[in-house]
């Protein structure tokens, strides 16, 4: 690779970091190459994009980019492919679900908005974090249920009681 087709890998993976907020970091070391190709059509299928680059150019791309990535650099050591998507869960799924097959690839760490995962241990807790769509469901949700419970406890017996409780107050007071 000479120094041009560098910096030209250099400059697209820093336009890359600048707009994602979700960068995964794996090894594919170990994967035969049909293996590959069905890794990356498994991520294709997902929105997933795939980049495989050396690691002195990620990391000085990382560095130009302007965002902290924190310790996620220290994962840069043997073969590293980038993964970049929308959705902060659909590269963790896709590399479980093709793991299941063949155990690989290994995830090395990822970076989630501000947040960094190292370590393929992170792989199930990077599955089971909330969405931001998901938490905003849960807490309509949760603001919801109050309003529902008087509702239902009103067209229920209990609103017949209160009724009747309110009632006898109110000729008692009569």
């Amino acid at each position: 690779m000479n120094k041009e087709q560098k910096q030209a890998v250099v400059a697209e993976l820093t336009e890359t970091f600048k707009n994602s907020d979700v960068v995964y970091l794996a090894d594919t070391t170990g994967l035969s190459a049909n293996a590959t190709n069905a890794f990356r059509r498994a991520l294709f299928n997902s929105g997933v994009s795939m980049r495989m680059a050396k690691n002195t150019l990620i990391n000085i791309a990382m560095e130009n980019c302007g965002k902290d990535f924190g310790d996620l650099k220290t994962a840069l050591v043997g073969s590293t492919c980038v993964m970049i998507s929308e959705n902060m869960k659909a590269p963790a799924n896709a590399i479980k679900t093709f793991r299941d097959k063949d155990g690989l690839p290994i995830l090395k760490g990822a970076w989630i908005d501000s947040s960094v995962f190292l370590g393929d241990q992170s792989l199930e807790e990077i599955i089971q974090l909330k969405t931001k769509n998901e938490l905003i469901g849960e807490v309509i949700g949760l603001l919801q249920s109050p309003a529902r419970n008087v509702i239902s406890a009103l067209q229920g017996n209990a609103g017949q009681k209160i009724a009747g409780l309110v009632k006898a107050v109110a000729e008692t007071k009569a």
